[in-house]
């Protein structure tokens, strides 16, 4: 059974149409979550290193220009429709948290948070539908969006090589390998993230307790009023 996967899987790999494949799949993740690039990018980097084929850097840049292209996709719908979007994102709780959170962390940090977020599942639409609903200028989140997707495909294109080289006669297990690397980044990442959110909000509380009581108390010059 595990031969035959291979097998297939080395068939997909070692097509000159595994680029074109790499590059759809990657595009559309830009703006629909669901489609698995990262996977398809590993999995790239592990035959890459296992076989030789495909060619390591085509599969590199074929994701990154995906995900580019992708993500701009995402700006525009975001520019175009970006009420609507914003409306039906907002009807899941938990989507509508993530939406919430770009949204802030866009006004907070600007292009840079683009970078942080293709890291990030379902950060990465949240952030570029955000930037186009918000109007964030397009030069700049061209700029930015342009590091986040090479260095995206660097990155897991390399995770996939370090997976594939480790087990050259196992293939699937140079797979598991990278995916679990992958997994336990973004899991990281994500528990970085929802610290200092926690933390954040902490601050924002404490810091708004006195005024609350402030103006719960009144201001002296308002108690005379009251009372005349």
């Amino acid at each position: 059974m595990n031969d035959a996967i291979i097998d297939f899987a080395r068939d997909v790999m070692g097509s000159p149409w595994v680029y074109a494949v790499i590059f759809g799949v990657a595009l559309l993740d830009g703006f629909f979550p669901a489609v698995p690039s990262e996977t398809l990018v590993i999995t790239g980097g592990v035959f890459a290193a296992a076989d030789g084929v495909p060619n390591l850097w085509f599969v590199i840049l074929a994701g990154a220009a995906g995900a580019f292209v992708g993500d701009h996709v995402s700006y525009f719908i975001g520019r175009t429709a970006g009420s609507r979007v914003k409306h039906r994102i907002e009807g899941g709780k938990k989507s509508g948290a993530m939406f919430a959170w770009a949204e802030r962390q866009l006004n907070e940090r600007g292009g840079v948070i683009l970078i942080i977020a293709r890291y990030i599942p379902g950060g990465r639409t949240a952030v570029t539908l955000t930037c186009g609903t918000v109007g964030y200028p397009l030069r700049k989140f061209s700029l930015f969006d342009a590091i986040a997707a090479l260095s995206w495909g660097v990155y897991s294109g390399m995770i996939g090589y370090v997976g594939g080289h480790a087990f050259e006669d196992n293939p699937l297990l140079g797979l598991g390998v990278g995916l679990g690397i992958a997994l336990t980044i973004t899991g990281l990442v994500e528990l970085i993230r929802h610290r200092i959110a926690v933390r954040n909000r902490r601050r924002e509380e404490e810091a708004g307790t006195p005024e609350s009581a402030a103006g719960a108390e009144g201001s002296p010059d308002e108690k005379p009023q009251e009372l005349v």
